[in-house]
Protein backbone atom coordinates (compact mmCIF):
# COMPACT_ATOMS: atom_id res chain seq x y z
CA UNK A 1 0.00 0.00 0.00
CA UNK A 2 1.31 3.30 -0.96
CA UNK A 3 1.42 5.77 1.90
CA UNK A 4 0.38 9.34 1.12
CA UNK A 5 2.11 12.00 3.19
CA UNK A 6 -0.27 14.81 4.11
CA UNK A 7 1.22 18.30 4.61
CA UNK A 8 -0.88 19.34 7.65
CA UNK A 9 0.94 22.64 7.99
CA UNK A 10 -0.16 23.82 4.55
CA UNK A 11 -3.70 22.50 5.17
CA UNK A 12 -4.10 24.45 8.39
CA UNK A 13 -2.70 27.54 6.76
CA UNK A 14 -5.12 27.21 3.88
CA UNK A 15 -8.10 26.82 6.19
CA UNK A 16 -7.08 29.88 8.15
CA UNK A 17 -6.74 31.91 4.95
CA UNK A 18 -10.16 30.72 3.77
CA UNK A 19 -11.74 31.60 7.12
CA UNK A 20 -10.12 35.01 7.01
CA UNK A 21 -11.44 35.70 3.51
CA UNK A 22 -14.95 34.64 4.53
CA UNK A 23 -14.77 36.81 7.67
CA UNK A 24 -13.68 39.83 5.70
CA UNK A 25 -16.48 39.29 3.23
CA UNK A 26 -19.04 39.04 6.04
CA UNK A 27 -17.61 42.15 7.72
CA UNK A 28 -17.80 44.17 4.49
CA UNK A 29 -21.40 43.10 3.89
CA UNK A 30 -22.53 43.61 7.49
CA UNK A 31 -23.99 46.99 8.60
CA UNK A 32 -21.82 47.74 11.67
CA UNK A 33 -24.48 49.91 13.34
CA UNK A 34 -27.65 47.99 12.57
CA UNK A 35 -28.09 47.06 16.23
CA UNK A 36 -27.21 50.43 17.72
CA UNK A 37 -29.73 52.98 18.94
CA UNK A 38 -28.94 56.68 18.59
CA UNK A 39 -29.23 58.47 21.95
CA UNK A 40 -28.55 61.87 23.41
CA UNK A 41 -25.48 62.28 25.66
CA UNK A 42 -26.27 61.59 29.29
CA UNK A 43 -29.02 59.05 28.78
CA UNK A 44 -27.07 56.56 30.88
CA UNK A 45 -28.70 57.92 34.03
CA UNK A 46 -32.24 56.96 33.12
CA UNK A 47 -34.19 53.91 31.99
CA UNK A 48 -37.71 52.63 31.65
CA UNK A 49 -37.12 49.95 34.27
CA UNK A 50 -35.24 52.11 36.75
CA UNK A 51 -36.19 51.30 40.34
CA UNK A 52 -36.58 54.46 42.44
CA UNK A 53 -34.98 53.78 45.81
CA UNK A 54 -36.40 54.94 49.12
CA UNK A 55 -34.06 57.61 50.46
CA UNK A 56 -33.99 58.71 54.10
CA UNK A 57 -33.73 62.42 53.30
CA UNK A 58 -31.91 64.43 55.98
CA UNK A 59 -30.80 61.40 58.02
CA UNK A 60 -27.10 62.29 57.95
CA UNK A 61 -25.84 65.16 60.11
CA UNK A 62 -22.46 66.28 61.39
CA UNK A 63 -21.85 69.25 63.73
CA UNK A 64 -18.39 70.66 63.07
CA UNK A 65 -18.15 74.15 64.54
CA UNK A 66 -19.84 77.42 65.37
CA UNK A 67 -20.48 80.45 63.17
CA UNK A 68 -19.58 83.82 64.64
CA UNK A 69 -20.26 86.61 62.16
CA UNK A 70 -21.73 90.08 62.11
CA UNK A 71 -21.89 90.22 58.30
CA UNK A 72 -25.34 91.08 56.96
CA UNK A 73 -25.27 90.90 53.17
CA UNK A 74 -26.80 87.99 51.26
CA UNK A 75 -26.77 86.23 47.91
CA UNK A 76 -29.63 83.99 48.93
CA UNK A 77 -30.36 81.89 45.84
CA UNK A 78 -29.75 81.25 42.15
CA UNK A 79 -29.15 84.61 40.39
CA UNK A 80 -29.20 86.54 43.67
CA UNK A 81 -31.82 88.42 45.64
CA UNK A 82 -33.58 89.91 42.61
CA UNK A 83 -33.12 86.93 40.24
CA UNK A 84 -31.11 89.04 37.79
CA UNK A 85 -27.48 88.17 38.68
CA UNK A 86 -26.83 91.76 39.75
CA UNK A 87 -25.57 92.63 43.24
CA UNK A 88 -26.91 95.78 44.94
CA UNK A 89 -24.13 95.81 47.54
CA UNK A 90 -22.51 99.19 48.28
CA UNK A 91 -19.12 97.59 48.96
CA UNK A 92 -16.54 99.02 46.53
CA UNK A 93 -14.64 96.30 44.67
CA UNK A 94 -11.20 96.23 43.10
CA UNK A 95 -10.92 97.05 39.40
CA UNK A 96 -7.47 95.51 38.92
CA UNK A 97 -5.96 92.31 40.30
CA UNK A 98 -2.69 92.38 42.26
CA UNK A 99 0.30 90.98 40.38
CA UNK A 100 -0.01 87.74 42.38
CA UNK A 101 -3.74 87.53 41.70
CA UNK A 102 -6.80 88.17 43.87
CA UNK A 103 -6.57 87.35 47.57
CA UNK A 104 -7.78 83.78 48.14
CA UNK A 105 -9.26 83.69 51.65
CA UNK A 106 -9.90 79.94 51.63
CA UNK A 107 -10.24 76.90 49.41
CA UNK A 108 -12.14 73.62 49.85
CA UNK A 109 -12.13 70.40 47.84
CA UNK A 110 -15.50 69.19 46.57
CA UNK A 111 -17.16 66.23 44.95
CA UNK A 112 -17.23 66.56 41.18
CA UNK A 113 -20.01 68.86 40.05
CA UNK A 114 -21.15 72.35 39.10
CA UNK A 115 -23.35 73.43 42.02
CA UNK A 116 -23.08 77.08 43.02
CA UNK A 117 -23.14 78.55 46.52
CA UNK A 118 -25.64 80.75 48.32
CA UNK A 119 -24.50 83.29 50.95
CA UNK A 120 -26.50 84.49 53.94
CA UNK A 121 -25.16 86.74 56.73
CA UNK A 122 -21.63 85.40 56.82
CA UNK A 123 -22.46 81.76 55.98
CA UNK A 124 -21.88 79.92 52.69
CA UNK A 125 -24.27 77.09 51.81
CA UNK A 126 -23.43 74.52 49.14
CA UNK A 127 -25.10 71.27 48.12
CA UNK A 128 -22.18 68.92 47.44
CA UNK A 129 -21.83 65.24 46.61
CA UNK A 130 -19.54 63.40 49.03
CA UNK A 131 -18.08 60.58 46.97
CA UNK A 132 -16.64 58.81 50.03
CA UNK A 133 -19.93 58.86 51.93
CA UNK A 134 -21.95 58.35 48.74
CA UNK A 135 -24.26 61.12 49.90
CA UNK A 136 -25.80 64.43 48.86
CA UNK A 137 -24.63 66.82 51.58
CA UNK A 138 -25.64 70.40 52.31
CA UNK A 139 -22.49 72.02 53.70
CA UNK A 140 -22.31 75.23 55.74
CA UNK A 141 -19.04 77.25 55.80
CA UNK A 142 -17.92 80.52 57.34
CA UNK A 143 -17.69 83.11 54.57
CA UNK A 144 -14.67 84.81 56.13
CA UNK A 145 -12.36 81.86 56.91
CA UNK A 146 -13.94 78.78 55.27
CA UNK A 147 -14.36 76.85 58.51
CA UNK A 148 -17.00 74.17 58.02
CA UNK A 149 -19.85 74.58 60.52
CA UNK A 150 -22.18 71.64 59.82
CA UNK A 151 -23.33 69.10 57.23
CA UNK A 152 -26.79 67.71 56.57
CA UNK A 153 -27.66 65.16 53.91
CA UNK A 154 -28.69 61.66 52.89
CA UNK A 155 -27.09 58.57 51.43
CA UNK A 156 -27.65 58.02 47.71
CA UNK A 157 -25.50 56.06 45.30
CA UNK A 158 -24.77 58.10 42.17
CA UNK A 159 -22.66 57.33 39.15
CA UNK A 160 -20.55 60.16 37.77
CA UNK A 161 -22.40 61.72 34.85
CA UNK A 162 -20.19 64.67 33.94
CA UNK A 163 -20.32 65.61 37.61
CA UNK A 164 -23.07 65.09 40.14
CA UNK A 165 -24.28 68.21 41.99
CA UNK A 166 -25.60 71.14 39.93
CA UNK A 167 -28.00 73.29 41.95
CA UNK A 168 -27.88 76.39 44.17
CA UNK A 169 -29.71 76.30 47.54
CA UNK A 170 -32.47 78.81 48.28
CA UNK A 171 -32.04 80.53 51.67
CA UNK A 172 -34.26 82.71 53.87
CA UNK A 173 -33.93 83.88 57.47
CA UNK A 174 -35.52 80.63 58.69
CA UNK A 175 -35.00 78.00 56.00
CA UNK A 176 -32.67 76.44 53.45
CA UNK A 177 -34.15 74.51 50.53
CA UNK A 178 -32.11 72.19 48.31
CA UNK A 179 -32.77 69.85 45.40
CA UNK A 180 -30.28 67.08 44.70
CA UNK A 181 -29.07 65.34 41.53
CA UNK A 182 -32.01 62.91 41.55
CA UNK A 183 -34.50 65.59 42.63
CA UNK A 184 -34.59 64.91 46.37
CA UNK A 185 -35.87 68.12 47.97
CA UNK A 186 -34.66 68.88 51.50
CA UNK A 187 -35.73 71.69 53.86
CA UNK A 188 -33.63 72.49 56.94
CA UNK A 189 -33.33 75.20 59.56
CA UNK A 190 -30.88 77.87 58.39
CA UNK A 191 -29.07 78.42 61.67
CA UNK A 192 -28.32 74.87 62.80
CA UNK A 193 -29.18 72.61 59.86
CA UNK A 194 -32.00 70.87 61.73
CA UNK A 195 -34.01 68.72 59.30
CA UNK A 196 -37.61 69.88 58.73
CA UNK A 197 -38.98 67.89 55.78
CA UNK A 198 -38.06 66.19 52.52
CA UNK A 199 -39.65 65.20 49.22
CA UNK A 200 -38.61 62.48 46.78
CA UNK A 201 -39.85 64.13 43.57
CA UNK A 202 -38.86 61.23 41.34
CA UNK A 203 -40.88 58.80 43.44
CA UNK A 204 -43.88 60.93 44.48
CA UNK A 205 -44.50 62.52 41.08
CA UNK A 206 -43.10 59.78 38.81
CA UNK A 207 -40.82 62.42 37.34
CA UNK A 208 -38.12 61.74 34.79
CA UNK A 209 -34.69 63.01 35.85
CA UNK A 210 -33.17 65.23 33.13
CA UNK A 211 -30.01 64.42 31.23
CA UNK A 212 -26.93 64.83 33.43
CA UNK A 213 -29.08 64.92 36.60
CA UNK A 214 -31.20 67.71 38.07
CA UNK A 215 -30.10 71.26 37.26
CA UNK A 216 -33.21 73.12 38.50
CA UNK A 217 -32.47 75.39 41.44
CA UNK A 218 -35.27 75.45 44.06
CA UNK A 219 -37.32 78.57 44.76
CA UNK A 220 -38.71 79.89 48.06
CA UNK A 221 -41.43 82.49 47.56
CA UNK A 222 -43.69 83.87 50.31
CA UNK A 223 -43.21 80.86 52.56
CA UNK A 224 -43.70 78.35 49.75
CA UNK A 225 -41.28 75.93 48.09
CA UNK A 226 -41.85 76.08 44.32
CA UNK A 227 -40.67 73.05 42.31
CA UNK A 228 -41.26 72.23 38.63
CA UNK A 229 -41.69 68.48 38.97
CA UNK A 230 -42.87 67.22 35.61
CA UNK A 231 -44.47 63.80 35.89
CA UNK A 232 -47.88 63.72 37.58
CA UNK A 233 -47.82 67.51 38.12
CA UNK A 234 -46.25 70.31 36.12
CA UNK A 235 -45.37 72.45 39.15
CA UNK A 236 -46.06 72.19 42.89
CA UNK A 237 -46.01 74.48 45.93
CA UNK A 238 -45.25 73.18 49.42
CA UNK A 239 -45.46 74.90 52.78
CA UNK A 240 -41.94 75.68 54.01
CA UNK A 241 -42.77 74.91 57.63
CA UNK A 242 -44.50 71.56 57.16
CA UNK A 243 -43.82 70.32 53.63
CA UNK A 244 -47.59 70.13 53.07
CA UNK A 245 -48.62 70.32 49.42
CA UNK A 246 -50.49 73.61 48.89
CA UNK A 247 -51.26 73.23 45.19
CA UNK A 248 -50.32 71.16 42.15
CA UNK A 249 -50.50 72.33 38.54
CA UNK A 250 -51.93 69.60 36.27
CA UNK A 251 -49.51 68.31 33.62
CA UNK A 252 -51.98 67.71 30.82
CA UNK A 253 -49.30 67.80 28.10
CA UNK A 254 -46.89 65.45 29.85
CA UNK A 255 -44.07 67.98 29.82
CA UNK A 256 -40.83 67.01 31.58
CA UNK A 257 -38.40 68.67 33.96
CA UNK A 258 -35.52 70.51 32.29
CA UNK A 259 -32.27 71.97 33.67
CA UNK A 260 -33.85 75.43 33.72
CA UNK A 261 -35.02 77.03 36.97
CA UNK A 262 -38.37 78.55 37.92
CA UNK A 263 -38.23 82.35 38.11
CA UNK A 264 -40.91 84.73 39.43
CA UNK A 265 -42.18 87.43 37.10
CA UNK A 266 -44.77 90.20 37.34
CA UNK A 267 -46.55 91.43 34.23
CA UNK A 268 -49.27 94.09 34.28
CA UNK A 269 -50.05 93.48 37.94
CA UNK A 270 -50.06 89.67 37.80
CA UNK A 271 -47.38 87.66 39.61
CA UNK A 272 -46.43 84.35 38.07
CA UNK A 273 -43.81 81.61 37.97
CA UNK A 274 -42.22 81.11 34.53
CA UNK A 275 -40.54 77.85 33.58
CA UNK A 276 -38.96 76.49 30.40
CA UNK A 277 -39.75 72.77 30.50
CA UNK A 278 -38.88 69.95 28.12
CA UNK A 279 -41.99 70.26 25.97
CA UNK A 280 -42.79 73.95 26.24
CA UNK A 281 -42.72 77.12 28.33
CA UNK A 282 -45.47 78.35 30.64
CA UNK A 283 -46.49 80.79 33.36
CA UNK A 284 -48.34 79.73 36.53
CA UNK A 285 -50.26 82.16 38.76
CA UNK A 286 -48.26 82.89 41.93
CA UNK A 287 -51.12 84.21 44.06
CA UNK A 288 -54.81 85.17 44.04
CA UNK A 289 -57.77 82.97 43.23
CA UNK A 290 -55.93 81.39 40.28
CA UNK A 291 -52.83 80.43 42.29
CA UNK A 292 -51.26 77.31 40.84
CA UNK A 293 -53.23 77.58 37.57
CA UNK A 294 -51.60 77.94 34.15
CA UNK A 295 -51.97 81.52 32.88
CA UNK A 296 -50.34 80.92 29.50
CA UNK A 297 -48.26 78.30 27.74
CA UNK A 298 -46.53 77.66 24.43
CA UNK A 299 -45.22 74.45 22.91
CA UNK A 300 -43.47 76.41 20.15
CA UNK A 301 -40.33 76.32 22.31
CA UNK A 302 -39.52 72.63 22.69
CA UNK A 303 -35.94 71.43 23.16
CA UNK A 304 -34.65 68.44 25.09
CA UNK A 305 -31.64 70.09 26.75
CA UNK A 306 -32.59 73.48 28.22
CA UNK A 307 -30.34 74.99 30.91
CA UNK A 308 -30.76 78.81 30.81
CA UNK A 309 -33.81 80.22 32.55
CA UNK A 310 -36.28 82.49 30.74
CA UNK A 311 -35.41 86.19 30.72
CA UNK A 312 -38.64 88.16 31.17
CA UNK A 313 -38.67 91.92 30.58
CA UNK A 314 -41.22 94.47 31.86
CA UNK A 315 -42.78 94.91 28.41
CA UNK A 316 -43.86 91.26 28.29
CA UNK A 317 -41.03 89.82 26.21
CA UNK A 318 -39.88 86.32 27.22
CA UNK A 319 -36.42 85.43 25.88
CA UNK A 320 -35.71 81.70 25.64
CA UNK A 321 -32.46 80.04 24.67
CA UNK A 322 -30.63 76.72 24.81
CA UNK A 323 -27.61 74.96 23.36
CA UNK A 324 -27.14 72.08 20.90
CA UNK A 325 -28.31 74.15 17.94
CA UNK A 326 -31.52 75.40 19.57
CA UNK A 327 -30.64 79.07 19.20
CA UNK A 328 -33.26 81.38 20.71
CA UNK A 329 -36.92 82.36 20.64
CA UNK A 330 -38.68 85.53 21.79
CA UNK A 331 -42.30 85.41 22.94
CA UNK A 332 -44.59 88.37 23.51
CA UNK A 333 -47.13 88.22 26.30
CA UNK A 334 -50.37 90.21 26.13
CA UNK A 335 -53.11 90.64 28.70
CA UNK A 336 -56.75 91.52 28.12
CA UNK A 337 -58.72 91.70 31.33
CA UNK A 338 -57.65 88.57 33.18
CA UNK A 339 -56.79 86.61 30.04
CA UNK A 340 -53.25 86.13 28.73
CA UNK A 341 -52.14 85.39 25.21
CA UNK A 342 -48.69 84.63 23.87
CA UNK A 343 -47.17 84.74 20.39
CA UNK A 344 -43.77 84.04 18.87
CA UNK A 345 -42.25 87.29 17.61
CA UNK A 346 -38.78 86.00 16.76
CA UNK A 347 -36.86 82.76 16.38
CA UNK A 348 -33.32 82.35 15.10
CA UNK A 349 -30.28 80.08 14.95
CA UNK A 350 -27.29 80.56 17.30
CA UNK A 351 -25.28 82.19 14.50
CA UNK A 352 -27.90 84.91 14.03
CA UNK A 353 -28.15 86.61 17.43
CA UNK A 354 -27.96 86.21 21.19
CA UNK A 355 -28.10 82.59 22.35
CA UNK A 356 -26.63 80.67 25.26
CA UNK A 357 -25.92 77.03 26.04
CA UNK A 358 -25.70 77.01 29.82
CA UNK A 359 -25.83 80.41 31.57
CA UNK A 360 -28.78 82.81 31.66
CA UNK A 361 -28.08 86.21 30.00
CA UNK A 362 -28.01 89.39 32.11
CA UNK A 363 -30.12 92.48 31.46
CA UNK A 364 -28.08 95.69 31.72
CA UNK A 365 -29.69 99.07 30.96
CA UNK A 366 -32.40 97.21 29.01
CA UNK A 367 -29.75 95.53 26.81
CA UNK A 368 -28.97 91.81 27.07
CA UNK A 369 -25.43 90.60 27.73
CA UNK A 370 -24.53 86.96 27.19
CA UNK A 371 -21.91 84.48 26.01
CA UNK A 372 -22.64 82.73 22.73
CA UNK A 373 -22.56 78.91 22.46
CA UNK A 374 -19.93 76.91 20.64
CA UNK A 375 -22.13 76.57 17.53
CA UNK A 376 -22.49 80.33 17.00
CA UNK A 377 -20.04 80.49 14.13
CA UNK A 378 -17.27 83.14 14.13
CA UNK A 379 -18.61 84.73 17.35
CA UNK A 380 -18.69 81.44 19.30
CA UNK A 381 -17.96 81.71 23.04
CA UNK A 382 -17.68 85.51 22.85
CA UNK A 383 -19.43 87.90 25.21
CA UNK A 384 -21.86 90.06 23.25
CA UNK A 385 -24.31 92.91 23.84
CA UNK A 386 -27.53 93.07 21.82
CA UNK A 387 -30.11 95.78 21.22
CA UNK A 388 -33.18 95.72 23.51
CA UNK A 389 -35.58 95.85 20.53
CA UNK A 390 -33.82 93.23 18.42
CA UNK A 391 -31.75 90.45 19.97
CA UNK A 392 -30.19 89.67 16.58
CA UNK A 393 -28.66 93.16 16.43
CA UNK A 394 -25.20 92.80 17.98
CA UNK A 395 -23.84 96.08 19.33
CA UNK A 396 -20.43 94.79 20.42
CA UNK A 397 -18.48 91.57 21.08
CA UNK A 398 -15.47 90.69 23.19
CA UNK A 399 -13.54 89.77 20.03
CA UNK A 400 -12.06 86.59 18.65
CA UNK A 401 -9.15 86.76 21.11
CA UNK A 402 -11.47 86.77 24.15
CA UNK A 403 -13.67 83.68 24.32
CA UNK A 404 -15.15 82.45 27.59
CA UNK A 405 -16.84 79.07 27.14
CA UNK A 406 -19.66 77.91 29.44
CA UNK A 407 -18.70 79.68 32.64
CA UNK A 408 -20.87 82.03 34.74
CA UNK A 409 -21.03 85.83 34.87
CA UNK A 410 -22.60 88.44 37.14
CA UNK A 411 -22.57 92.20 37.82
CA UNK A 412 -21.38 93.76 41.10
CA UNK A 413 -20.21 97.32 41.80
CA UNK A 414 -20.75 98.15 38.12
CA UNK A 415 -18.30 95.44 37.09
CA UNK A 416 -19.08 92.33 35.10
CA UNK A 417 -17.26 89.28 36.52
CA UNK A 418 -16.86 86.41 34.05
CA UNK A 419 -15.38 82.96 34.69
CA UNK A 420 -13.86 81.02 31.78
CA UNK A 421 -13.93 77.22 31.56
CA UNK A 422 -10.37 77.01 32.92
CA UNK A 423 -11.06 79.14 36.01
CA UNK A 424 -9.83 82.48 34.65
CA UNK A 425 -11.68 85.42 36.24
CA UNK A 426 -12.16 88.45 33.99
CA UNK A 427 -13.45 91.89 35.02
CA UNK A 428 -15.29 93.97 32.44
CA UNK A 429 -17.01 97.35 32.67
CA UNK A 430 -20.59 96.67 31.56
CA UNK A 431 -21.48 98.94 28.68
CA UNK A 432 -24.07 99.31 25.93
CA UNK A 433 -21.49 100.76 23.55
CA UNK A 434 -18.25 98.72 23.65
CA UNK A 435 -16.31 95.90 25.31
CA UNK A 436 -14.13 97.35 28.09
CA UNK A 437 -11.92 94.81 29.85
CA UNK A 438 -10.37 95.82 33.18
CA UNK A 439 -8.26 92.82 34.10
CA UNK A 440 -8.00 89.03 33.97
CA UNK A 441 -6.35 86.36 36.13
CA UNK A 442 -6.49 82.58 36.28
CA UNK A 443 -7.70 81.78 39.80
CA UNK A 444 -8.41 78.04 39.59
CA UNK A 445 -6.24 75.29 38.13
CA UNK A 446 -8.99 72.79 37.35
CA UNK A 447 -11.52 72.66 34.53
CA UNK A 448 -15.25 73.07 33.83
CA UNK A 449 -15.62 76.16 36.01
CA UNK A 450 -19.35 76.37 35.38
CA UNK A 451 -20.94 76.78 38.83
CA UNK A 452 -22.84 80.08 39.34
CA UNK A 453 -21.03 82.87 41.22
CA UNK A 454 -22.09 84.32 44.57
CA UNK A 455 -20.97 87.55 46.24
CA UNK A 456 -21.63 89.31 49.56
CA UNK A 457 -19.68 91.82 51.69
CA UNK A 458 -16.93 91.94 49.06
CA UNK A 459 -16.29 88.16 49.14
CA UNK A 460 -16.69 86.37 45.81
CA UNK A 461 -17.26 82.59 45.85
CA UNK A 462 -16.44 80.63 42.68
CA UNK A 463 -15.66 77.03 41.79
CA UNK A 464 -14.43 74.60 39.17
CA UNK A 465 -15.51 70.95 38.89
CA UNK A 466 -13.70 69.83 42.05
CA UNK A 467 -12.86 72.83 44.24
CA UNK A 468 -14.31 76.08 45.56
CA UNK A 469 -12.54 79.29 46.60
CA UNK A 470 -13.51 82.52 48.31
CA UNK A 471 -11.83 85.69 47.03
CA UNK A 472 -11.60 88.93 49.00
CA UNK A 473 -12.09 91.61 46.34
CA UNK A 474 -13.26 94.46 48.58
CA UNK A 475 -11.20 97.54 47.73
CA UNK A 476 -11.00 98.69 51.37
CA UNK A 477 -9.43 95.42 52.57
CA UNK A 478 -6.66 95.19 49.99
Amino acid sequence: MRRVKVDTTNMVTGLLVLAGVLSIGWWLAKDPVDELVTTQPGLDNRGANTVVADIDIGAYFEDLGELNSDLQETWPRFRGEYFDNISRSKVALIDKFPAEGPLVKWRVELGEGHAGAAIYKGAVYLLDYDEELRADVLRCFSLVDGEEIWKRGYKINLKRNHGMSRTVPAVTEEHILTIGPRSHVMCVNRLDGEFIWGLNVEKEYESEIPLWYTGQCPLIDNGKAIIATGGKALMVALDMESGEVLWETPNENGWLMSHSSVLPYEFQGTRMYVYSAYGGVFGVAADGSNEGKILWQSSAWNHQVVAPSPVCTPDGKVFLTAGYGAGAMVLQLSKSGEQFSVEVIDEYAPKEGLASEQQTPVVFNEHLLGILPKDAGPLRNQLICVHPDDYTKVIWTSGQDKRFGLGPYMIADNKLFIVSDDGTLTMVTPSTREYIELDSYRVLEGHDSWGPLAIADGYLVMRDSKSMVCLDIAKARQ
